[in-house]
């Protein structure tokens, strides 16, 4: 289970204050039981800051999950932080949050020497895809030994229409780890869709965030994260 903690800083940089501290955040969810850690550095700086990736590395005991752009800039930070992970994930200035996967495919070209960089620096890189055969080759052919399945299709759906989406998902887990390839998944997840998604058994490791924070109010971070943790074993 991987906490996202960019909902976190998102709300201290509402009120441009130093609280609430993600970092205290990110500690407080590896007590509760997270097993890693994920921070998406945006290149606007809307919530995590180089500040922040440069405490986490130096204060997490759990592995960090750096979310990052395919760009230069956020290849030079993660060379020089070394996180254990970077996923690499698709961002657009206007969008509020990561839309969609990461077009692996249509950006082979881009990506083949970000990730060949990475993985010479024992980076652990992970693609951040959508649940489709076309990518998972082109994931396979870049040599990222991660994915993380987007799932904010999945979550957006009605009840009654997920099982489609679900079959979907599965169906690309298994395709990868057939090929090598370990699964991650997330986006949209939250206590009462997370079970279909827990229950796939090739899928390693979900990244949970937007919820967990959201939940804290009325529960507490540590209550939070325990309560998903919950839910993700019943559902294995």
């Amino acid at each position: 289970m991987g906490v996202n903690i960019d909902h976190v800083a998102t709300v201290r940089n509402a009120r441009e204050s130093g609280y609430p501290d993600p970092v205290r955040a990110a500690l407080l969810a590896a007590e509760a039981g997270a097993d890693g850690i994920t921070a998406h550095l945006r290149e606007d700086r809307r919530h995590i800051t180089d500040d922040d990736i440069a405490r986490l590395c130096a204060e997490l005991t759990i592995p960090l999950n750096f979310e990052m752009a395919a760009t230069a800039e956020m290849l030079a930070i993660a060379l020089r932080h070394r996180p254990h992970a970077a996923c690499i994930v698709p961002e657009k200035r206007e969008e509020r949050t990561t839309e969609g996967g990461l077009d692996a495919a249509g950006h082979y070209d881009q990506l083949a020497p970000l990730v060949s960089e990475l993985r010479a620096a024992n980076i652990r890189v992970s693609l951040f895809i959508e649940p489709d055969a076309r990518q998972i080759d082109a994931a396979i052919r870049l040599g990222a030994p991660v994915i993380e399945l987007h799932t904010g299709r999945y979550a957006d759906l009605a009840s009654d229409a997920q099982v489609t989406e679900v079959r979907r998902l599965a169906d690309a887990a298994a395709l990868a780890v057939k090929n090598g390839i370990e699964v991650h998944a997330g986006h949209g997840l939250t206590l009462t869709n997370v079970a279909p998604i827990a229950a796939i058994p090739q899928i390693r490791e979900l990244n949970i965030g937007h919820s967990l924070i959201a939940d804290a109010i009325f529960m507490g971070l540590g209550d939070a994260v325990r309560a998903m943790r919950a839910a993700m074993d019943a559902a294995r």
